[in-house]
């Protein structure tokens, strides 16, 4: 079955950095684009970052716009997050997503099929 095993949360500091990994398994990767999600508590679910099949076209939320970066390795299976200039908003579980898009990405999880557990990024002040 289709597996999503994100990696790479943590505890640190205002400004500080951390990526995130997120390893699928029991799908034609390159087939899917991925996206990133975060729920902090109290609030909804948000759109993070998507990127595509191929990684030709990323996409971003304008409140870590400069800051965070998608990619992936479609031979390893993995879309990462790379998170910089963290901050204290920032704190909230993050779950990776893959949806068959065809070559496009969207902000919706809707569009999404498969999800991860999660990880927990918590951003101290």
């Amino acid at each position: 079955q289709v597996q999503l095993v994100e990696s790479g949360g943590g505890l640190v500091q205002a400004g500080g950095s951390l990526r995130l990994s997120c390893a699928a398994s029991g799908l034609t990767f390159s087939n899917y684009a991925m996206a990133w999600f975060r729920q902090a508590p109290g609030k909804g679910r948000e759109f993070v970052s998507a990127i595509s099949r191929s990684g030709g076209a990323t996409s971003y939320a304008d409140s870590v716009k400069g800051r965070f970066t998608i990619s992936r390795d479609n031979a390893k299976n993995t879309v990462y997050l790379q998170m910089d200039s963290l901050k204290p908003e920032d704190t909230a579980i993050y779950n990776c997503a893959a949806g068959a898009l065809g070559s496009f990405t969207s902000n919706s999880f809707r569009e999404y099929s498969y999800w991860g557990q999660g990880t927990q990024v918590t951003v101290s002040s």
